[in-house]
C-alpha cells in the first residue's frame, strides 16, 4: 500500500512509540517504568489512529483551535468510519485512561495486569496497522523487543479478582498502605475502558469504592464493568496472542456519586453524560415551548421514566435532566399527536 506523506511520518512515529514503550516494559529499571511504558503505549497509539485517518483522507485539525484533535476524537472517528473493531478500541482506550491517571496523578498496575494489557495491545496494534496501512510489526520490531514475561499469563477475571483481594488486603487496619490501595483501585476503574466509552475518575469515585470495599462488598458489585470482560490466549512467549473479549455480567446500574450505600463503578459522571438535557434544550430540539414540551412530556410519562430523566440535586435545588431516549420517544410521539388539543384538555 502506498501511504501518502503524514500518513507515513504518523506510522514511522507511531512505532518508534511502540519500540520505546516495549523497551521500558523490558527494563531490568523499575524508577518510572509503568509510567512510561503507559505513556509511549498511548502516543503510539494516538499516532497509529492519526495515521490511518490521514490515509483516509480524514480531517485530522480542529476547525476553531486549527490544533491536532486529540485521542479520544481519533478513536472515535477510526471506530464510526474506518473499520477500528469495539476489542481494539477498548484496549486502546484502557491505556489512554491508564496513562492519563498516572500523567495527571499516579497509578499501580500489577505486572501481570499490566503484561497482559500490553499483550493485548500489541495484538490490536497489529492487526490494525496490517489492516489499514498495509504493513505489520514484525517488519520494524524484532520479536526480542516485545514484552515479556517470565511467568505464564492468567486469565483476565482471576487477575482482577486477585487485585480486588490484595487491594482489600491493603486495606487492612495496621496495613498503613491506603495510597497504595487507591492507587491499584484508579487503576482497576481506568480498565473499566476496555469495555465503555465514558471512564472518567474522580477522587470521589475512589472514595466510594474504598468505602464500599471496607464493608466487605464483593467484586462484581463494586466493578460489574470489570466482570464483563473476559480473554481469549493463543501462542506463548514473544508469540503470545491476547484478545480482550466482552461477556455476559452483572447488571449495571446507574447510581449517584454521592449515594453513601452506591457500589457499582457507575458513577454520577455516567449519569450526567446520560442526562445532558435540561427542560428547555429538550423543547428547543422537539421544536415546542418549553410549556408545551412539558405537557407532552406529562402526557408520555417522561419525567416518570428513569431511562428518560434524572434530577440532580444542589443542595436544596432539583433539576430534572433528560436523556436522548427521552428526545426519541417525544419525536416519535408527536408526528401522531394534536398538540392543540393535548394543550387545550390540560389546561382545562
Amino acid at each position: 500500500m502506498k501511504l501518502i506523506r503524514d500518513a507515513r511520518t504518523l506510522k514511522t512515529k507511531a512505532i518508534e512509540s511502540l519500540r520505546t514503550a516495549m523497551a521500558a516494559f523490558n527494563s531490568y529499571d523499575d524508577a518510572g517504568r509503568v509510567t512510561m511504558v503507559l505513556m509511549h503505549s498511548q502516543h503510539a497509539c494516538e499516532m497509529l489512529l492519526k495515521a490511518v485517518l490521514v490515509q483516509g483522507r480524514a480531517k485530522v485539525f480542529d476547525k476553531g483551535t486549527g490544533r491536532a484533535i486529540g485521542f479520544e476524537r481519533c478513536l472515535g472517528l477510526c471506530f464510526a468510519h474506518h473499520q477500528l473493531t469495539a476489542e481494539e478500541a477498548g484496549i486502546m482506550r484502557a491505556i489512554d485512561a491508564q496513562r492519563d491517571a498516572a500523567q495527571h496523578w499516579f497509578v499501580y498496575v500489577s505486572e501481570d495486569l499490566l503484561y497482559m494489557q500490553m499483550r493485548a495491545l500489541i495484538t490490536a496494534f497489529d492487526a490494525y496497522l496490517n489492516r489499514k496501512l498495509g504493513v505489520t510489526l514484525h517488519e520494524y520490531i524484532p520479536p526480542r523487543v516485545l514484552p515479556i514475561s517470565t511467568k505464564p499469563p492468567g486469565d483476565f477475571e482471576f487477575l482482577v479478582n486477585e487485585e480486588f483481594t490484595y487491594i482489600n488486603e491493603l486495606l487492612q487496619p495496621g496495613r498503613r498502605a491506603r495510597d497504595e490501595a487507591r492507587a491499584r483501585i484508579r487503576t482497576m476503574l481506568a480498565m473499566e475502558a476496555i469495555v465503555t466509552d465514558e471512564v472518567e475518575i474522580s477522587e470521589r469515585d475512589i472514595d466510594r469504592i474504598e468505602r464500599a470495599m471496607r464493608g466487605g462488598t464483593e467484586f462484581t458489585a463494586v466493578f460489574p464493568r470489570l466482570a464483563m470482560v473476559g480473554t481469549t490466549t493463543e501462542g506463548e512467549g514473544v508469540n503470545l496472542v491476547v484478545h480482550f473479549t466482552k461477556k455476559q455480567g452483572a447488571p449495571v446500574h446507574y447510581v449517584g456519586g454521592d449515594d453513601p450505600t452506591a457500589s457499582a463503578a457507575v458513577r454520577e459522571v455516567d449519569l450526567r453524560k446520560k442526562f445532558h438535557m435540561q427542560r428547555t434544550e429538550l423543547a428547543e430540539k422537539i421544536g415546542l415551548s418549553a410549556p408545551k414540551a412539558k405537557v407532552l412530556r406529562a402526557h408520555l410519562g417522561i419525567d416518570d421514566d428513569a431511562d428518560c430523566c434524572h434530577i440532580f440535586e444542589f443542595g436544596a435545588q432539583k433539576i430534572p435532566c433528560f436523556s436522548d431516549n427521552a428526545l426519541r420517544r417525544m419525536q416519535d410521539a408527536l408526528p401522531g399527536i394534536d398538540m392543540a388539543e393535548l394543550w387545550t384538555k390540560r389546561n382545562n
